[in-house]
């Protein structure tokens, strides 16, 4: 075989192999993709807050919503490692579900005697227990929220999403959205 022969195949070969790369392959290679965490909690107050995903995940770099304060955990510091873990994950999770239309609502959370609390921007503390079912919870609760027989209250305890009670009458309710 002469040597144009074997230069010609070897640049027909290479051919065909870039066209094959630059076609098929490449055209199912990974596409870049960001995904932005939803932040759904604060840490801290003023300059010095950061936020939190709804994975946990404690998010410095994202600038936080200015139109909607998010809801504050009672934590006195950054979590070391850049996650939040037990009762403050279980807070997250319950903050992650809140419906879009209380969010406006909703002022911070803590993790009290009766597991995970959230309080609204009038006082009223919705007592989650875990964060289990949490959809399910905060339905129960803007269902009793939007109950026009209840005119005030103090607390609304949702451990049981089935037949959530409620009492008091010290707190207005919110506005309607």
């Amino acid at each position: 075989m002469s040597r144009n022969r074997i230069l010609t195949l070897l640049a027909a070969v290479l051919v065909v192999a870039v066209g094959i790369y630059w076609f098929v392959i490449r055209t199912d290679s990974a596409d870049p993709h960001v995904s932005v965490p939803q932040l759904v909690a604060t840490i801290g107050e003023g300059d010095e807050a950061v936020g939190v995903s709804s994975g946990g995940a404690v998010v410095r770099w994202l600038p936080l919503p200015e139109e909607r304060p998010l809801p504050q955990l009672s934590l006195d510091e950054v979590p070391k490692g850049g996650r939040v873990r037990g009762p403050a994950l279980e807070q997250v999770q319950v903050l992650a579900a809140v419906p879009d239309q209380l969010e406006s609502y909703v002022s911070g959370s803590y993790y009290g005697e009766s597991g995970v609390d959230v309080e609204l921007t009038t006082g009223i503390e919705l007592r989650f227990g875990d964060a289990s079912q949490a959809q399910r919870k905060w339905r129960a609760a803007a269902a009793i929220l939007a109950d026009p027989s209840v005119t005030a209250l103090n607390y609304v305890d949702l451990a049981s999403p089935a037949r959530p009670s409620y009492d008091g009458e010290e707190y207005e309710l919110p506005p309607p959205p």
